[in-house]
């Protein structure tokens, strides 16, 4: 049976093989590389289960996009060209690594695979997730890999659409049909704060507003412009913090914390490793919990679904 093309495979193994830039039916490189293997017409025809004018058709149709003739007809058999040995090797490859990955999808064995999967997360996400994830992956899929990126959340859609990303961890504002989501981590705010801070008292537990305001305060954020979630909400009560300093990562700010008298108001999870107080705020923050992402399409594949139930494990 013949393959059907399906999201762009076509483009992909164009690419994969550096031929030209154009869109290609799978089923001509299928063709091709039985002819290649048969050298005759009527065997390929009976081994695709199609008729023999089908099979002259689809050549003729890969001669003219190739613009070569690919095989000459002899007393011998179809004779490879000197373009089509040239190519026969990767479009073999690629014909295989298709066999492969939709076996793959269906018989997904975490002991044998070596699939890449590839997620975008926040530096956070890396802090809590990674450590245990690599532990899990060295006991339970010794050849599996994971690359981490980061994709801005406008682009996070079109990336798990078009299969560079298998999933994504964000906080819930992705909402699109395409999309699936589970809930990983709920947040609780807190403000951070290093030990003998001078405007706090070393037993205190809870700040005041009129304390939170007296601090200056470290805020995280990747925009150059725009308020950050505290201070939506501060200014909601018609009262603004004092920023210090903007920094990108979210790793970075506990340690400028603990040798400074910044403060940092963050999700507590990420603070609890440090030896600093954790003081509760005087104002509630809207949740903010992180969620799994990945495209509805991967719903079913038994590989994502595998590397989903072990985030969520690790997670939980």
């Amino acid at each position: 049976m013949l393959y059907n093309s399906h999201h762009n495979f076509n483009e992909y193994v164009l690419q994969v093989y550096s031929m030209r830039s154009f869109n290609v039916d799978l089923n001509l490189f299928i063709v091709f590389d039985a002819i290649y293997t048969k050298r005759n017409l009527t065997r390929v025809a009976e081994q695709l289960c199609v008729t023999q004018p089908a099979i002259s058709n689809a050549l003729n149709r890969l001669r003219s996009t190739l613009d070569d003739p690919l095989f000459i007809n002899t007393s011998e058999g179809m004779i490879p060209t000197p373009v089509a040995h040239s190519i026969y090797q990767r479009v073999s490859e690629a014909l295989h690594l298709l066999d492969n990955s939709i076996l793959e999808r269906d018989t997904f064995l975490p002991e044998e695979s070596t699939k890449v999967f590839r997620i975008s997360m926040y530096d956070v996400m890396e802090y809590l997730l990674l450590p245990q994830l690599s532990e899990a992956l060295s006991r339970l899929a010794p050849h599996i890999s994971v690359e981490i990126h980061f994709f801005p959340r406008n682009q996070i859609i079109k990336e798990l659409t078009n299969g560079n990303l298998d999933m994504a961890i964000d906080i819930p504002l992705l909402e699109d049909p395409q999309l699936q989501h589970s809930q990983l981590i709920d947040t609780h705010y807190v403000c951070m704060v290093r030990k003998n801070h001078p405007l706090l008292k070393p037993t205190q537990q809870v700040l005041t507003l009129k304390d939170y305001l007296k601090l200056k305060h470290i805020h995280v954020t990747s925009q150059r412009h725009g308020p950050g979630l505290v201070d939506v909400e501060l200014s909601k009560m018609g009262v603004q913090r004092t920023i210090k300093m903007k920094i990108q990562h979210f790793l970075i700010a506990p340690k400028v914390v603990m040798q400074s008298d910044l403060a940092f108001t963050s999700p507590d999870h990420i603070l609890r490793d440090y030896d600093c107080h954790l003081l509760e705020l005087p104002f509630k923050m809207p949740y903010q919990g992180w969620h799994l992402y990945w495209h509805r399409e991967a719903e079913e594949d038994k590989a994502n679904r595998w590397l989903r139930k072990q985030i969520t494990e690790i997670l939980a």
